[in-house]
C-alpha cells in the first residue's frame, strides 16, 4: 500500500465509496478509507490511499477496479454489526434479608452443634461423625454426607471465615438467579464438588465446611460471565475465568486444614452447573416467583432429608 499526496495519476482508478455502499453517500471517514486500503492490500489487489484536502481518496488500477469493490462490499457485509454490542445485564433480583437469614441459619445451626448441654438432646447426636464428607463413606453409598457437610463447620473461626468472605458471592449469585434457583445451585455445586473429592481421596480422607458451596459461587459467577460473552473477544470471555483462578488461588489455598481438592473442585462444579443454568436462562428465561419459591423448597429439603438419612442411619 502506497500514500501519495496531490492530484492523483490518470492510469488510477477511483474507488466510489457509494458503489461499496449506498449508506456512505457522504464521504467516508479517513480510518474507515485506510481500513478499505488494509482489506484490499490483504488481498493483493494494488492501491493507493490519495490525500485530498482534509481527506483521503482510495484508488485502485483500472482492471482491478469491479474486483476492489466486490471485495470492500462483502467486507462491509460481514462487518456491519462488528463490533459486537455488550450484552445488558440482566436486572438483579432484590432478595438481601432472604440470603442473610440462610446465612444466619447456618451460623445457628453452628451453635447448637458446638451446644454442650442436654437442650433438646442435642448433645445425643454426634453431628460431626454423622455428617461430616468422609471419602470412604461416600463411596460406600452414604451419599447424604455430600450435603450435611457443606453445613457443619471446624470452629467458630472457620464459620465466620465462610460466611464473611463467602456470603458476598452467595449474594451475587441470588442477585442474578433469584434466591431459590441460586441456593438450589449452590447446594448441587457444594455436593458435586464434595462427591469429586471423595472420588480422588483416600478412604480416611473427612471434610466438612460451606466452603466448597462457596467456591462453587465463584465458578458459577465466572460461567456466567464466560457464557454472556460467548459471542464476544476470547479475551472477555477468558477474564472472568482468570479472575475466578486467581480468587481461588488467593483464597482457596491459605492455611494448614485448607481442603484445596474441594475447594478446586467445587469451583469446577459451579462453573460447569453456573454455565448449564446460564444457557437454559438465555434460553428460556429465569424462573417465575413460583418456580422460584418450589426450588428454594426444594433446597430445603434436600438439606433436611440428608441429615434425616444421617441420623436415622448413625444412630
Amino acid at each position: 500500500m502506497e500514500e501519495i499526496e496531490g492530484k492523483y495519476p490518470e492510469e488510477w482508478a477511483v474507488i466510489n465509496a457509494c458503489s461499496i455502499n449506498g449508506a456512505f453517500a457522504d464521504k467516508p471517514s479517513n480510518d474507515r478509507i485506510t481500513l478499505w486500503a488494509l482489506v484490499l492490500h490483504a488481498r493483493a489487489i494494488p492501491c493507493k490511499i490519495v490525500q485530498e484536502g482534509n481527506g483521503f481518496m482510495l484508488l485502485t488500477q483500472p482492471e482491478f477496479l469491479e474486483t476492489a469493490i466486490k471485495e470492500l462490499r462483502l467486507f462491509e457485509e460481514e462487518n456491519c454489526n462488528w463490533p459486537l454490542p455488550s450484552p445488558s445485564d440482566p436486572p438483579q433480583f432484590v432478595n438481601l434479608i432472604s440470603t442473610l437469614s440462610i446465612l444466619l441459619l447456618l451460623a445457628t445451626f453452628h451453635n447448637i452443634v458446638q451446644l454442650e448441654s442436654n437442650f433438646l438432646n442435642f448433645n445425643r447426636i454426634e453431628w460431626i461423625s454423622l455428617g461430616s464428607a468422609n471419602a470412604g463413606k461416600i463411596m460406600n453409598g452414604e451419599w447424604w454426607r455430600t450435603v450435611t457437610a457443606l453445613t457443619l463447620h471446624a470452629d467458630s473461626l472457620h464459620l465466620v471465615s465462610n460466611l464473611l468472605i463467602g456470603g458476598l458471592f452467595v449474594m451475587l449469585v441470588c442477585a442474578e438467579l433469584g434466591s431459590g434457583p441460586a441456593w438450589l445451585l449452590l447446594l448441587a455445586s457444594g455436593a458435586l464438588g464434595n462427591f469429586l473429592n471423595a472420588v480422588i481421596h483416600p478412604p480416611a480422607h473427612t471434610s466438612l465446611g460451606a466452603s466448597t458451596a462457596l467456591f462453587g459461587a465463584v465458578g458459577i459467577l465466572a460461567a456466567f460471565g464466560i457464557t454472556r460473552y460467548r459471542r464476544h473477544l476470547l479475551r472477555q470471555r477468558i477474564l472472568p475465568l482468570a479472575a475466578a483462578l486467581a480468587l481461588l488461588a488467593i483464597l482457596g489455598t491459605e492455611g494448614e486444614k485448607t481442603d484445596l481438592g474441594a475447594h478446586l473442585l467445587g469451583f469446577v462444579s459451579g462453573l460447569g452447573l453456573g454455565g448449564a443454568t446460564q444457557y437454559l436462562v438465555m434460553r428460556y428465561g429465569r424462573p417465575g416467583k413460583l418456580l422460584n419459591a418450589l426450588l428454594a423448597l426444594s433446597s430445603m429439603l434436600i438439606v433436611l432429608l440428608s441429615w434425616w438419612m444421617g441420623i436415622t442411619r448413625g444412630m
